[in-house]
């Protein structure tokens, strides 16, 4: 019998995370595991009691063509990576590895080559999540070494975007 990877079933849970995101741009989804343990989840959505985009029918980001990756204070959702470390206690965050995966709500297509915004990365950092796994699509991912992301500081580069 064929088994899935283990990965790949991570990533199937953090896809199905995602169908509860309410953003109309991309839905987010993540989980936090250490030991094989779940330690929770997140999507992309508004603050408990605001209303999301998908009530109010725009994003806007969108409204004002404002690119992929900047001006994030503008965004109503709190991101699914940071959804997921605030339902977590930072100790069984220590080592643990989040898994990611971006659907297209246009078209409900997986979003390839997708990565944690700056803010996402210095909260991931500094949740102490070792790994980040990332899913391009149904069969391949990127494993993402946090240690990457303290030694290669993307927030001085001066640019803005991903």
């Amino acid at each position: 019998m064929d088994r899935i990877s283990k990965e790949n079933y991570y990533l199937d849970i953090a896809q199905t995370v995602a169908e509860r995101s309410t953003c109309m741009r991309k839905k987010y989804g993540a989980i936090i595991v250490k030991n094989d343990v779940i330690i929770s989840t997140g999507y992309n959505g508004a603050p408990r009691g605001r209303k999301n985009c998908n009530e109010l029918q725009y994003c806007m980001r969108e409204k004002l063509c404002i690119p992929r990756g900047e001006r994030y204070e503008l965004c109503r959702s709190v991101h699914a990576e940071a959804n997921a470390i605030i339902a977590a206690p930072r100790d069984q965050m220590l080592g643990a590895t989040l898994y990611m995966a971006c659907v297209d709500p246009s078209n409900e297509a997986l979003v390839a080559h997708t990565t944690s915004c700056m803010m996402c990365k210095k909260q991931v950092i500094n949740a102490g999540i070792a790994f980040v796994v990332v899913r391009d699509d149904k069969e391949n991912f990127r494993v993402i070494d946090v240690n990457e992301w303290i030694e290669d500081d993307d927030s001085l580069s001066g640019t803005f975007g991903y």
